[in-house]
């Protein structure tokens, strides 16, 4: 039962957003490589992106972590000079807790 708790608390130092462009998502691999946390997107045009989706494992949940998945699609979306569509509700979430002037540039609103 300690090892499972152990397992389970995640600091942000911790941490690790990986971007894998062939699936088009963003993942933190949480307990090793077991859990993992996702953001999905699709190219919905050819200078355009659909947020589409973002989970976090239950027991994983209320820890800051989507948080992580959030920005890293929003920086990448800035970084490739994106736009954005923000299907997903944790996203659309994220960017009106975080107004970041150069988030707005991107989104279609």
């Amino acid at each position: 039962m300690a090892q499972a708790a152990q397992a389970l608390d995640v600091n942000a130092s911790q941490i690790h957003v990986e971007h894998d462009k062939k699936r088009r998502q963003f993942v933190i691999r949480l307990n090793g490589s077991h859990d993992r946390a996702v953001l999905l997107y699709e190219y919905v045009g050819k200078k355009t992106v659909d947020l589409q989706h973002t989970e976090v494992p239950d027991a994983y949940r209320g820890r800051g972590i989507a948080k992580h998945l959030a920005k890293a699609a929003m920086d990448f979306v800035v970084e490739e000079d994106l736009k954005a569509h923000l299907t997903c509700w944790y996203i659309q979430k994220y960017v009106k807790e975080n107004p970041q002037p150069q988030y707005f540039e991107h989104i279609y609103q």
